[in-house]
């Protein structure tokens, strides 16, 4: 392991302690990265090394991360050579791993009513957010999941037994590790995927937010990851409803540590518009200075 530079970010040498494959081809791989998952925060991400054939590292978003037992979860699914080469490394192997990098989600107490919005391989940043807010009962969040998919999800659905008011009875599964949290989650397909929302999940985000109360509202902040349609789509409900929202954006990246600039965005600042890095200045921004 190499010591840790610029502060928080780690490069090591993680050992795959599991590599689970899901439908569509979409993988869940566990690493043993002890200095990552110290200091992993819900949005930051690893860049990482497929192959010792493949010299590009590869952006992943971290969905979980135990600090005591080392070791993180990434959710990736095959775009390409790169992550089809990760797909085929097996427990023991050793892949090149530089996080956690980027600044993470910023939850505000006033605001305890976190709607988590996550879609296809956005999903990940809503997981491990959701795990932080369950670690820590007495900041009193009362988070909502919803996510989204056009194809099988990569986890094995079950109908959902936390009620929330407000959302339609269609939307009658949920993701079960996040039950177990005690957290209400629901889902949303447009592809006919059995007790989900028939629609795009800001869709159902909305149909909920429309069902609240001024007072409610004012208590309610959005997180979002997904592809960009996606998080313009959250922007836009909380413009409607007046309610802030962070999105971490999804951008093709070299270094991703900041240096070679290629990851670009342009956002809002009080001193009028800027280039932003996604790896490093993100992968969260305020949605409202993004879209």
């Amino acid at each position: 392991m190499t010591p840790g530079m610029r502060g928080t970010l780690h490069l090591e040498d993680a050992r795959v302690l599991s590599h689970t494959s899901f439908e569509a081809q979409q993988f869940v791989l566990r690493l043993a990265a002890p200095a990552c998952a110290a200091h992993a925060q819900p949005g930051s991400f690893v860049h990482l090394t497929c192959d010792p054939a493949i010299p590009l590292r590869r952006p992943l978003s971290i969905m979980r991360a135990d600090a005591r037992a080392g070791w993180i979860d990434l959710l990736y699914k095959i775009v390409g050579p790169g992550l089809q080469a990760l797909a085929a490394r097996k427990r023991g192997d050793v892949v090149s791993v530089i996080g956690p990098i980027g600044t993470p989600f910023m939850p505000h107490p006033e605001r305890p009513r976190a709607v988590l919005i996550g879609g296809g391989v956005g999903i990940p940043p809503m997981i491990f957010l959701a795990e932080r807010f369950q670690e820590r009962p007495e900041d009193q969040y009362r988070p909502l999941v919803l996510m989204g998919s056009e194809i099988p999800f990569p986890f094995h659905p079950r109908p959902a037994a936390i009620p929330v008011a407000g959302l339609p009875a269609q939307a009658s599964a949920c993701l079960p590790l996040l039950e177990d949290w005690g957290i209400p989650s629901r889902l949303a397909s447009r592809a006919g995927l059995p007790g989900c929302f028939d629609g795009y999940v800001t869709e159902l985000a909305g149909q909920w937010l429309a069902t609240l109360a001024p007072q409610a509202l004012a208590e309610v902040e959005l997180f979002a990851c997904g592809p960009t349609p996606m998080l313009a789509a959250a922007a836009q409900l909380a413009r409607r409803h007046g309610v802030p929202c962070q999105v971490s954006l999804e951008e093709f990246m070299a270094c991703g540590v900041g240096g070679c600039a290629g990851c670009t965005v342009r956002v809002r600042t009080a001193e009028g518009d800027a280039m932003k890095r996604v790896c490093v200045d993100g992968p969260v921004f305020d949605a409202l200075k993004v879209f």
